[in-house]
């Protein structure tokens, strides 16, 4: 159900604030492009009495609203809701792909029990310490929830899309989960690459992640889809700057010179546009996923949205049409897990630039909308204990009445 909230401004005078949109599991999504945290904060909190909601989700756009703005007028308008924010690389609202837009994704108390916190100071913290944490996350949700048992829990997890940390920070969050599916995106600041912003709970800051338990009575399905396939073109990483994702040297030669070589594209023409379609792939444990490319550098070199390291052989990878690909995954989703009433999804900027460059945005934009998919654009996915790149991973919830 989809409804449009408006406001006065001044007597007589009346401006749109933002779009809601409720979902038969019980979630309300709430959306706007105007740079008014007031306003918006202010919808939040008569749409979270409205539906019970003891938990939110928030992705907003840094060129729209600062950080700091959206948390103080919350504090003002919500200070008992807990929530869980971060910046992005464009947004996924219930009309599609969007930029410049906050999107609150409401959870009712009644169907959902949500456990988080924030783990700080990623470039100095120990692993095995935010393990821990994790361990007394699901403690805690053991205790405030009556349907935290196996198959009602999934895993959320947000990270700064420039900590350069997200790969330890997947894998030791998943070991501390045990069995419960993890999913989620790295933040993004608009292709600035300068910095990106988290907040919990009114707590904003950067090199840090969020990490989001929840146990629900919706049914869920989580997944991940890619389009692409390796080629025999092989990148040995020669030379690199693994702290800083740096690869210096593809085989003995200046990396942007041996990328564009083996591409088919000029050197001097390199831009995000050119990574997005040509992406390079790495494999593990018998799989390829993709070791996405930020940008080139001044000195040739090249810098990853993943870990890289010398030694490393990658696959240049050949993109298969993304939406007969996401179009043909939502179909094996939905035969798994019955009719989807939304999915919660995380998509690669790079997806999002690819669809642009050969033209098929609008129709990806479209799928997204016909399935009521809604979330944000990032710089890099999480799934399972994995760190990934030019993926869309999501969370598939189903109709109530399926539920158990």
């Amino acid at each position: 159900m989809r409804a449009a909230l408006r406001s006065a401004d001044k007597i007589g005078e009346e401006k749109l604030v933002a779009s809601r949109t409720r979902y038969a599991c019980g979630l309300s999504a709430l959306t706007s492009s105007e740079p008014d945290a007031e306003h918006f904060a202010a919808e939040i909190a008569r749409e979270a009495d409205a539906i019970g909601a003891g938990y939110m989700l928030l992705f907003f756009s840094q060129s729209l609203i600062d950080a700091q703005t959206l948390a103080d007028a919350l504090k003002r308008h919500v200070p008992a809701l807990a929530y869980a924010a971060c910046s992005t690389a464009g947004e996924i609202t219930p009309d599609g792909l969007e930029e410049g837009h906050m999107l609150a994704m409401l959870l009712p108390s009644a169907t959902f029990t949500v456990a988080s916190a924030m783990v700080q100071d990623l470039s100095s913290s120990a692993m095995d310490g935010i393990t821990g944490e994790v361990e007394v996350l699901r403690r805690t949700l053991r205790a405030t929830s009556k349907y935290a048992r196996a198959g009602n829990v999934f895993a959320l997890c947000f990270i700064d899309g420039l900590s350069y940390a997200e790969e330890a920070v997947t894998s030791a969050i998943h070991w501390g989960l045990d069995d419960i599916p993890l999913l989620g995106g790295s933040a993004g600041d608009d292709l600035k690459f300068e910095t990106t912003t988290l907040i919990s709970n009114g707590l904003v800051a950067s090199d840090c992640a969020i990490v989001v338990l929840i146990a629900t009575t919706i049914p869920f399905h989580v997944f991940k889809t890619d389009n692409f396939v390796p080629t025999d073109e092989k990148l040995v990483v020669t030379a690199s700057d693994p702290d800083h994702r740096i690869v210096r040297e593809f085989n003995a030669d200046v990396a942007a010179t041996e990328y564009a070589a083996a591409v088919g594209v000029v050197q001097q023409t390199l831009t995000p546009f050119s990574f997005a379609s040509h992406p390079v792939v790495v494999k593990v444990g018998g799989e390829y996923y993709c070791r996405s490319i930020q940008k080139m550098n001044s000195d040739g070199s090249l810098s990853f949205f993943c870990a890289i390291d010398d030694g490393v052989v990658l696959s240049v990878a050949q993109p298969l049409g993304m939406v007969e690909t996401t179009k043909a995954t939502l179909k094996d989703v939905e035969a798994k897990l019955g009719p989807i009433d939304m999915i919660l999804g995380f998509d690669c900027v790079l997806r999002r630039l690819d669809a642009r460059n050969r033209q098929v945005f609008r129709d990806i934009s479209e799928l997204y909308r016909a399935n009521k998919v809604i979330g944000f654009g990032t710089y890099g996915e999480q799934y399972r204990s994995m760190h990934l790149n030019q993926t869309f991973t999501g969370i598939a919830f189903g109709h109530p009445q399926a539920a158990e």
